[in-house]
């Protein structure tokens, strides 16, 4: 098959416009040269073109950026297909493409020979190209960079939208972590001024209390002075009345004491009277007896001799120790140590009645100031510490001598029982303050408390006509008042003995940090135990168990458990059902009272008041220690 030359003839000049490039322009110069065709286009065109470019060709890669126009060069050669292998590859070493020469108008073929078999191939090859004109090629050129450009901005916009989206989130991220940081921020200083708040508002509170505190103080310096100024004017009235007192006290005892020798020598000259008439009466019988019979008899033996009337007399002592013994009731370690701290009290009194005797001064003054103090003693924590510090000052104090300020405060802190303001755990912690410091005022107390109540021994006394002149004479003797020549009631004393009872009560059980209280818990379980083995079941003795109880019970259980649960299951099954046995109306009040501690278990409870509390209520109440030890077995006669 011959080759078949193929010669593609283009016109030089298309509308006055040159289509030949030139070979060495550059990609940037073809752009520029293509733009200016397309301005003078639209000039030359009547019609606006509706693809007409408003701005200048940018070349794209494949992801859509924006290409450089100087990215290569290419340049088109104008020589001839048949150029040898070698040129062809010369080219491509350098980078260029060949050029073919296009008549755009028609196509010549050619051929040297004539022959008829090639012409269906040369049919084919019209097809493989249409005759396109210069403007269609523009306009497609055009409407494919017109696409391509609005793909481009639809895919800038919607990258653009995508920051934009992007950036927003970013923002609101922003803004919310701002807006949580800013809330949580807020509370915290919020949290700060209710902080602030509470504690200027309990400063608040604490400045208040302390003006108010500051104002009872300031009172009471007033009070004290009006006290100091009117003490000038009664000091002589007191003194007058005070040595009447001590005449008719002595003239009372002197009187007491005399009546005492009086009923002795009357018992004993009726005893030697009986003892004389005995004899006479055993004389005149034998003198009878002798007359009637003729046998004479041994004046001794008629008589009975001396040896009888001895034994009658011993018979009658003995009588008399089982009569005393059966009035008092009491143990006799109890009565041992009210003994002795009543005969301390005793030589305390002397030696104060010496020193005031020698030294003509007048200590009543101390007396008033240590009286005040004790009823100026109330439940709070702070006052209770003070007054025993003033209490202590005042017995170092070397105005006056120490036994007499400690004899004062024994009289002054067991009258104040009888105060209705009275509070017996403030007092009894004072006297734990005090005495740790003065341990001998300790039996001075108890001996005033004795004194005043025989139930702190414990100890009773029973009536009986042969040994009392009358029920008044008992009642005085087991501690009832006299006023006006007139005994209190039975009502009255009830309430004295239950108020020195709880003062006891009170005072065993106290414990202070880092002082030691001398009469403590085992004397309180000491005085329970002599209690119930040695004292009967009556109104005196109930009411004294029940205020003990109720003051010493709650540390009593703490300390011994099993051994109080047995103290208090005796108190039921034997003392309550003494007292039932009785069938007395007015004893059943007591009962149930007692009844009723042991039932709901009040012992657990602990006693109102035995807590002190502090002086200002922001202050955290500090608690009391407890009372934890080994179990004590004090009476092993209990049951």
């Amino acid at each position: 098959m011959e080759a078949v030359k193929l010669e593609i003839r283009c016109p030089q000049i298309v509308n006055g416009i040159g289509l030949e490039p030139d070979p060495d322009w550059s990609f940037k110069s073809l752009l520029l040269e293509l733009d200016s065709l397309e301005k003078k286009l639209n000039l030359s065109s009547s019609v606006s073109l509706p693809f007409a470019k408003t701005k200048s060709r940018e070349i794209y890669g494949e992801k859509g950026t924006k290409r450089s126009s100087n990215a290569f060069v290419m340049r088109v050669s104008d020589e001839e297909f048949e150029d040898s292998e070698g040129e062809n590859e010369k080219v491509r070493d350098r980078g260029l493409v060949k050029a073919a020469r296009f008549n755009c108008n028609e196509f010549y073929f050619s051929s040297s020979d004539d022959d008829s078999d090639d012409q269906p191939c040369l049919d084919v090859q019209t097809y493989l190209m249409n005759e396109v004109g210069l403007v269609e090629s523009a306009l497609y050129e055009l409407t494919h960079e017109h696409q391509l450009g609005v793909k481009e901005e639809i895919r800038n916009t919607i990258s653009a939208l995508e920051t934009d989206l992007m950036n927003e989130s970013e923002k609101s991220s922003s803004a919310h972590t701002k807006v949580e940081k800013y809330r949580e921020a807020r509370r915290e200083v919020e949290r700060k001024f209710d902080v602030q708040y509470q504690r200027r508002v309990a400063e608040g509170l604490d400045n208040h209390l302390t003006a108010v505190q500051r104002d009872h103080e300031l009172k009471s310096q007033i009070e004290e002075r009006k006290i100091r100024s009117d003490a000038a004017h009664e000091e002589a009235k007191r003194r007058e009345k005070a040595l009447q007192e001590e005449r008719l006290r002595q003239e009372k005892a002197k009187a007491e004491a005399e009546a005492k020798l009086k009923a002795e020598e009357a018992n004993r000259a009726a005893l030697e009277a009986e003892r004389i008439a005995a004899k006479e009466a055993a004389e005149n019988e034998a003198a009878k007896s002798s007359k009637a019979n003729t046998s004479e008899v041994p004046q001794t033996e008629a008589s009975g001799g001396p040896n009888a009337t001895s034994s009658r007399v011993e018979n009658d002592k003995t009588n008399k120790s089982e009569l005393a013994g059966n009035m008092l009731r009491a143990a006799e370690s109890a009565l041992k140590l009210e003994r002795e701290r009543l005969q301390k009290l005793k030589e305390l009194e002397e030696i104060n009645q010496s020193l005031r005797s020698s030294s003509n001064q007048n200590f009543d003054s101390t007396g008033r100031l240590i009286g005040r103090l004790i009823r100026q003693i109330s439940g709070n924590k702070d006052k209770v510490s003070t007054q025993a510090s003033e209490l202590v000052k005042i017995f170092n104090n070397p105005r006056c001598p120490q036994t007499i300020s400690i004899a004062y405060f024994a009289q002054k802190v067991v009258s104040n029982c009888e105060s209705p303001s009275h509070s017996a755990f403030a007092c009894a912690h004072v006297i734990v303050l005090v005495t740790s410091q003065f341990p001998q005022a300790m039996d001075l107390v108890l001996a005033e408390i004795h004194r005043a109540c025989i139930y702190t021994v414990p100890k009773h006394i029973s009536y009986t006509k042969s040994a009392f002149e009358s029920k008044e004479a008992y009642w005085k003797v087991i501690g009832y008042k006299e006023d006006d020549g007139k005994i209190e009631s039975t009502t009255d004393y009830l309430v004295r003995l239950e108020s020195y009872m709880k003062l006891y009560g009170a005072l065993v059980q106290t414990e202070v940090a880092g002082c030691q209280n001398v009469h403590g818990l085992k004397e309180g379980w000491a005085w329970l135990a002599r209690f119930l083995n040695a004292l009967p079941a009556n109104m005196y003795t109930a009411v004294a168990l029940y205020a003990f109880l109720q003051m010493a019970g709650f540390a009593l259980f703490r300390k011994y458990r099993s051994q109080f649960m047995k103290m208090l299951n005796f108190i039921s099954e034997n003392f309550l059902n003494a007292l039932r046995s009785q069938d007395d109306p007015d004893l059943r009040p007591i009962t149930s009272k007692i009844q009723c501690y042991l039932e709901d278990k009040l012992f657990l409870q602990e006693p109102e008041g035995r807590t002190l509390h502090s002086s200002l209520l922001s202050n955290n109440m500090a608690p009391e220690s407890d009372y934890h030890g080994p179990y004590h077995q004090q009476s092993r006669h209990f049951y």
